[in-house]
């Protein structure tokens, strides 16, 4: 049996989320280009808090997507031999707009790659920056987070967990240890 810590509650959740807004806002005051697009599963539920979260402190209304990006992953055929496909939702353009892809861990920076290229194939975004959760470290791509909720020391080992409401049964963070 695995150990379990946890990282973020509920609380620290929203606490999280309400800082990224707020550097969000710092770095972009006054920008009406920006849109937020978050990564299948719990990333799309953070960008939609996020987009909450920001509209609430008084900045324009941002447009929210969601991406799915399973097909553009490089292990995909690893994952599943028939994957299981989420709908992309990003009903405006991407063209010459400031984009902030959601995730929910950053850890290789393989998902955001893939996250990168996918958007690519929708628009030209003047620039993409990167919103996460939890970032874990261990990247294997030269790729960082511009906005994060917490920063985690952790093995390669460990697995970081995240629970949100939206799909799961509340809202919390774990830090596992493999048994």
């Amino acid at each position: 049996m695995s150990q379990k810590t946890v990282i973020l509650n509920a609380q620290e959740i929203e606490q999280s989320i309400g800082r990224i807004a707020q550097a969000i806002l710092q770095k972009h005051r006054g920008d009406d280009s920006l849109a937020l697009v978050g990564i299948w599963t719990r990333g799309v539920y953070l960008a939609r808090r996020l987009a909450k979260v920001l509209e609430a402190a008084g900045s324009p209304s941002f447009p929210c997507g969601a991406m799915d990006i399973t097909l553009y992953r490089d292990d995909w055929t690893r994952l599943h031999h028939q994957p299981v496909l989420s709908s992309t939702e990003i009903g405006f353009s991407l063209d010459d707009r400031t984009v902030i892809l959601v995730d929910d861990v950053l850890f290789t920076g393989r998902t955001i790659r893939s996250a990168m290229d996918a958007l690519i194939d929708f628009g030209r975004p003047d620039r993409i920056e990167l919103a996460v959760l939890v970032d874990r470290g261990h990247r294997e791509l030269p790729i960082c987070a511009d906005f994060v909720g917490k920063k985690v020391e952790t093995s390669r080992t460990q697995r970081v967990n995240v629970y949100l409401a939206e799909t799961d049964a509340a809202d919390e963070v774990l830090l596992e240890d493999p048994a």
